[in-house]
């Protein structure tokens, strides 16, 4: 009886016991025990909830949170650049994941003084959206379906790299906007998902993450390739067509992708860094003709 007692006790107390993890500043986050009602403030993380068994828990995210279809009946809080404070404060959460890239400093500072545990999420490199994924998990008791979801990502993302990581290097330009022309640096995810295609950014030696260049810059380093994606009032890489001594309008690689696919570096990433290995390979076939 005695024994049965003690184990009962164990097990009640492993159930409620504190938990620990690093965040992608380093930073320790520690939590009593599972998050039961987490705020979301990046499309991105709610994403890395959903995939790691823990999006029922979120009671509240932000404008473009909208994958998987659940998502989209998540109360709205604001922006991942800012959120109505008095509707996070009311919600009682036990743990806020944010992005510190989009959300506003002053906000999050905020929120740090009143004392709610956050979680900054930002990878840098595709292998960091599964940890992120292994870390939700822990933080919301769903270790589970978490582990099997950043197996499967690890496993999808090493055939990638097995299959493209070798090929001949194309040289690429990544524009994330027109008006002004945005581009991204080699320490981005993007680069990352390219180097993981055997593509080269020309820009990556830029200082600024997501630095502004001008067409003669682009111009001057003639990419093989170049990429845009599909979205709400941009015009995409259809301004380069009158510049036929690219190389990348010459050779028919001006390619569009699903933004939503790697301009957010949540699970869905993967699979855009497929199509974009994809593409890349087209570009390399078109050098034979």
């Amino acid at each position: 009886m005695k024994k049965l007692l003690f184990a009962a006790l164990l097990l009640s107390t492993q159930a409620h016991a504190s938990v620990t993890v690093r965040d992608d500043d380093g930073n320790a986050v520690t939590l009593p025990k599972p998050a039961q009602r987490v705020i979301a403030m990046a499309p991105h993380v709610t994403e890395l909830i959903f995939a790691a068994g823990g999006g029922d828990k979120i009671v509240g995210t932000v404008s473009y949170a909208d994958y998987p279809e659940a998502a989209k009946k998540i109360p709205r809080l604001g922006s991942n650049r800012e959120v109505d404070m008095e509707r996070v404060v009311a919600l009682k959460p036990d743990l806020i994941v944010v992005w510190r890239h989009g959300s506003s400093e002053r906000q999050i500072e905020q929120l740090r003084k009143l004392g709610f545990p956050l979680f900054h999420s930002e990878p840098k490199k595709l292998d960091q959206i599964a940890d992120n994924v292994i870390s939700m998990g822990k933080l919301l008791g769903t270790e589970a379906a978490a582990e099997a979801a950043a197996k499967e990502m690890r496993r999808k993302l090493a055939a990638l790299r097995a299959q493209y990581g070798g090929r001949p290097p194309v040289r690429t330009f990544y524009q994330v906007w027109d008006k002004p022309l945005y581009t991204l640096n080699g320490a981005h995810i993007v680069s990352d998902a390219l180097r993981a295609c055997g593509g080269e950014n020309i820009f990556a030696a830029l200082k600024v993450t997501a630095p502004i260049v001008g067409i003669e810059g682009v111009l001057q380093e003639d990419p093989e390739a170049i990429f845009g994606t599909a979205e709400k009032d941009y015009g995409g890489v259809a301004l380069w067509r009158p510049y036929g001594q690219l190389q990348a309008v010459r050779q028919g690689n001006l390619f569009t992708l699903n933004g939503d696919l790697l301009n957010r570096a949540g699970p869905r990433m993967i699979e855009g860094t497929a199509v974009l290995c994809e593409k890349l390979e087209e570009a390399r076939q078109r050098r034979k003709k």
